[in-house]
């Protein structure tokens, strides 16, 4: 590939290069324009991979395109944005076991064991989407209904929000767990009334076992992310923020950009975590020539998840009395990771889910912000699940973005009111009461936490409910936001939370031309339908993407 390009560069040298025009007619388009309000069209041109302008209809379209392309009729809106994401873990999900939808324990180790038959030459069986919330049990699954199964090679299953996970016996053995093995800072071995380990493992007590796991190679890797990239695409993706990367994955990425754009863009979050931090950092910022690969941010994680019991509250859990979730940083760790960043002129992205969490965190920018004079980086919190009436004010008053993925709440409605209890709960997943304290939402998904379709996330950010419209009227459904602002969320609000507002987000002048177009008008369907949604092409930089 490089080779070609250089060969080309030389051929070209001494003559004149020409642009490439391409106008799309007979659309129905929608953009937001720059007061972020819609705007429709009938057409769209653009050069090569960057935006001349929008066509209204009546208007006179030029005559002298290159590519003339009939729309059909469709719908073109502008790329989504999925502004948390996990773009390696989709990448193995779609090539490990898939236990998302499993009904019961048992279903879930019995898709184990199928797996297993199919692929005897792994060394490691390796999953994750399970959801004991979800089973008649209502309870944690155990390393037996694993080993009924499989015995003879080492399970290892990530919970569906990936903050605990599910082994067997023979993993556990291989990591020489026993009744004496502690429970690690900010982590959680599940056991018997024996004390014995019982399989699951929470936050931090995972290390326990996958470090016991052997690496990724770099083509694995590389092969992983490109299986990522298209099937995100065709969910409609054109631009995902990855959220908490490691060196290696970084390097993956990086090699893979030198051969070309990237199938969609990706805007890296830095992991906090990864041993090469420190030189991560000083390398600063990177941003390819085509826009494919940003790295300008990093991820810390604060506490752990709510279905796990690992968010961090204030208060016990309603459900578990004298127990409220784990803190996965010290104070000290947890300060260093910031005012290092900040002073690197990173921005830093933290995970934090309970009010606890949450309340920490703010407090550490309020303070780091104006000690580092980075206000203008758009530091940001991940989730921000459960919060603070007080808390829900500081978002605008610091300049903090919160990056929420609307199905959560449709996903967490079965269990979060049990966590929280009556009182919190009305400051859980409260978009509305964000919005209106003058927050920006950046919306997401947390892929494969959830499935990356940007539709789901459009629906539940509109209607509050799930695909079968339950609850009626909506769970909590003051909170809901409107489609423009459930757009925008997925749009320019998420391209402003990269740092991308003037490069994506709408398809205006100047921008590049990342845009899908879908069976359906998502602004006058009923809103109940807008989950189902289907992509029918998605374009990248003026570049066909998918199908």
């Amino acid at each position: 590939m490089k080779t070609s390009l250089i060969t080309l560069s030389l051929a070209l040298l001494g003559t004149t290069v020409y642009a490439d025009t391409t106008l799309i007619t007979n659309v129905n388009g929608y953009t937001l324009d720059a007061n972020r309000e819609l705007h429709q069209f009938s057409a769209l041109l653009f050069t090569d991979d960057t935006v001349d302008r929008t066509f209204q209809s009546g208007e006179t379209l030029p005559d002298n395109a290159d590519r003339v392309i009939d729309g059909g009729g469709q719908t073109l809106i502008p790329g989504l944005i999925d502004s948390h994401g996990h773009v390696l873990g989709y990448g193995l999900s779609l090539l490990r076991v898939d236990l998302m939808g499993s009904s019961s324990e048992a279903e879930a180790a019995q898709r184990v064991a199928d797996f297993s038959a199919s692929n005897a030459e792994l060394e490691w069986i390796q999953g994750r989407g399970w959801n004991q919330v979800l089973w008649p049990s209502n309870a944690f699954p155990t390393a037996a209904s694993l080993d009924a199964l499989v015995s003879d090679k080492p399970v290892w299953l990530s919970r569906v929000d990936g903050h605990a996970a599910w082994a067997n016996t023979a993993a556990m053995e291989i990591a020489g767990i026993t009744r004496q093995t502690e429970d690690p800072d900010g982590g959680q071995i599940i056991r018997d009334a024996n004390g014995d380990a019982t399989g699951v493992f929470i936050d931090n007590a995972m290390g326990l076992i996958s470090r016991h796991i052997p690496d990724l190679s770099e083509e694995e890797i590389e092969y992983a992310l490109v299986t990522s990239m298209e099937g995100l695409a065709a969910n409609g993706l054109t631009s995902v923020h990855d959220a908490g990367v490691g060196s290696a994955t970084i390097q993956a990425y990086k090699n893979l950009a030198s051969d070309g754009p990237l199938p969609i863009r990706v805007n890296v979050m830095i992991s906090a975590g990864d041993d090469n931090y420190e030189l991560l950092l000083e390398q600063g910022h990177f941003r390819d020539a085509s826009d494919s690969l940003t790295i300008n941010s990093v991820k810390i994680a604060a506490d752990g998840a709510l279905g796990s019991r690992g968010a961090a509250l204030i208060d016990d859990y309603s459900d578990e009395p004298g127990h409220r979730g784990l803190l996965l940083l010290d104070d000290e760790r947890l300060e260093y990771f910031m005012r290092r960043a900040m002073n690197a002129n990173f921005q830093v992205n933290t995970h934090a889910i309970g009010d606890n969490a949450n309340m920490i965190v703010l407090d550490n920018y309020e303070a780091l912000i104006e000690e580092t004079n980075s206000r203008d980086r758009r530091h940001r919190i991940e989730h921000a699940q459960v919060l603070r009436y007080e808390d829900i004010l500081r978002f605008a008053e610091l300049g903090v973005i919160p990056a929420m993925q609307a199905t959560h709440a449709t996903s967490d409605k079965n269990m979060a009111q049990d966590r929280l209890g009556e009182v919190r709960i009305q400051g859980a997943y409260a978009w509305r009461k964000l919005i209106e304290a003058g927050a920006i939402i950046a919306n997401g998904s947390d892929f494969p936490v959830e499935s990356p379709n940007p539709f789901f996330g459009l629906h539940a950010s509109i209607t509050r409910q799930d695909h079968n419209n339950e609850p009626p009227g909506g769970w909590f459904p003051e909170e809901r936001m409107t489609r423009e602002e459930a757009f925008a969320s997925f749009t320019i609000d998420a391209a402003y939370a990269g740092h991308q507002e003037t490069v994506i987000g709408t398809l205006e002048p100047g921008k590049k031309a990342d845009f899908i177009m879908i069976d359906r008008d998502i602004f006058t369907v009923p809103e109940a339908d807008i989950w189902q949604t289907s992509v029918q092409q998605t374009w990248v930089g003026g570049e066909q993407a998918y199908p």
